[in-house]
């Protein structure tokens, strides 16, 4: 689960992002205070992504985000009623990924949030003796490489993108390509049986991939 860091200072707004974040699954800090996002920034190292609007109080949102950019590259998303030429142009020259002119619908944020996120997601994650490059589309064990196919590859990277939280076969079925309609609930064990498998793990111990009962599989580490 991604974990986004809102900075807007119309309460009513910020509640309603919010919920719709929440809604689509991502985690969600926010505040109205640029000196506390900083503060947020700099203690909570684990933000994926910052959406900020420009008219805050204390500071104006292309003084934070310049600020933000002297040390952190984690993707920002600017949401504001400016909507004209000159203020989007100054928007990325302080450091913003991406523009979003309100209003606009909760989906197109919630769909360039994903975008961004697979845009900057890390090329290589490491949990203990699991190594994946994510470009390359490797898993290893103890630096030695598992042959995993597409489907088991692209199960294993959707259970660590929802990591210790549950998901349920039809969620991991609806995500993978791969996975045909027709066999897709019967197979999803199938498939995650052969991942343990490869990975030297267990369903009664498991260190990677463990059970929940009436709804799937959840990553451990």
């Amino acid at each position: 689960m991604a974990k986004l860091l809102l900075v807007e200072d119309d309460l009513e707004m910020q509640g309603l992002i919010v919920t719709y974040l929440r809604q689509a699954g991502f985690e969600v800090v926010a505040t109205a205070s640029p000196i506390e996002s900083l503060e947020i920034l700099t203690q909570q190292k684990n933000i994926d992504l910052i959406i900020l609007d420009l008219t805050l109080p204390e500071m104006d949102g292309f003084e934070l985000c310049k600020r933000i950019r002297t040390f952190s590259s984690t993707p920002i998303i600017i949401s504001t009623a400016r909507g004209d030429i000159y203020n989007k142009i100054q928007g990325f020259e302080q450091g913003a990924d991406d523009y979003l002119a309100k209003p606009y619908e909760p989906v197109e944020l919630i769909a360039r949030i994903n975008a961004m996120l697979r845009r900057f997601k890390p090329k290589e994650m490491v949990f203990d003796n699991l190594s994946i490059n994510v470009s390359k589309r490797e898993a290893l064990i103890n630096g030695k490489n598992i042959d995993l196919t597409n489907t088991e590859f692209d199960i294993l990277i959707f259970l660590i993108e929802n990591r210790l939280h549950p998901v349920s076969r039809e969620a991991i079925a609806h995500s993978i390509n791969a996975i045909h309609e027709e066999s897709s609930l019967r197979s999803i064990d199938t498939h995650v049986r052969n991942l343990r498998a490869k990975l030297g793990d267990s369903a009664k111990e498991p260190k990677f991939i463990q059970s929940v009962w009436a709804i799937g599989y959840k990553f451990c580490l």
